[in-house]
């Protein structure tokens, strides 16, 4: 039996790694559309968004059988229970994705941001990428150390978040209305993005270490909707 039960946490596991892998794509493909102005590529990201949704169903499923059929206890119930956080957080980064990927394609032809926060969400997108990536490696490897990695791209995420604020409030933004909006947006969505890399981080590290770090559930907005 313990067998049989090894095995059906490592394919929550490897649901969880197939999962981020989605989201690191999504992110990438979503920044390279509202940089460059991509129609289909944000189109493709759009799409491919209920993949990521049938992947934390699925995953969910699996996470309820176990406990309902195994009761599992100490170090299993943890590991469970935060499968299916981790899960929806997952889930909530695909959505992000797509809503940057959303802005891209609802200003086509034209680019979504000014030529002057270019250099913001370059960055910017460098940054979740980062976070994606390493999120990826730690959900494969539980290398805790590659967690201090993804708190270092929210930190530059989080900086960056508040350059857009000080761009579109200095005199010389010159911007239109529609061109704030966006900026304002797409910023809220690469923070919270940031935001919930860090969550995967802290859990990870509370199932590798035993130590817990008390966190803030990034809480939903009306503009991630």
């Amino acid at each position: 039996m313990r067998e049989i039960f090894d095995a059906e946490l490592k394919q929550v596991g490897d649901g969880l790694i197939e999962m981020s892998r989605l989201v690191e794509s999504a992110i990438t493909r979503a920044g390279a559309a509202l940089l460059d102005g991509e129609h289909q590529l944000a189109q493709g990201v759009i799409a491919s968004d209920h993949a990521i949704d049938r992947l934390e169903n699925e995953l969910d499923e699996r996470c309820v059988h176990l406990l309902a059929q195994q009761a599992p206890v100490a170090t299993d119930l943890r590991v469970i229970i935060s499968a299916l956080r981790i899960s929806a957080t997952l889930e909530r980064m695909g959505d992000l994705a797509q809503h940057v990927a959303e802005v891209a394609r609802g200003r086509y032809p034209a680019l979504a941001i000014p030529a002057s926060a270019r250099p913001t969400f370059v960055a910017m997108n460098e940054a979740a990428g980062l976070v994606a990536r390493r999120t990826t490696e730690l959900l494969a490897t539980r290398d805790v150390a590659l967690a201090e990695e993804i708190l270092q791209g929210d930190d530059a995420i989080d900086q960056l978040h508040q350059d857009t604020f000080a761009a579109t409030l200095s005199p010389d933004w010159t911007g239109t209305a529609q061109e704030t909006v966006d900026v304002t947006l797409l910023g809220r969505y690469y923070e919270r993005f940031g935001d919930h890399g860090v969550s995967v981080a802290r859990r990870i590290t509370f199932l590798v270490t035993g130590a817990f770090e008390a966190e803030t559930s990034p809480a939903s907005s009306p503009a991630e909707v």
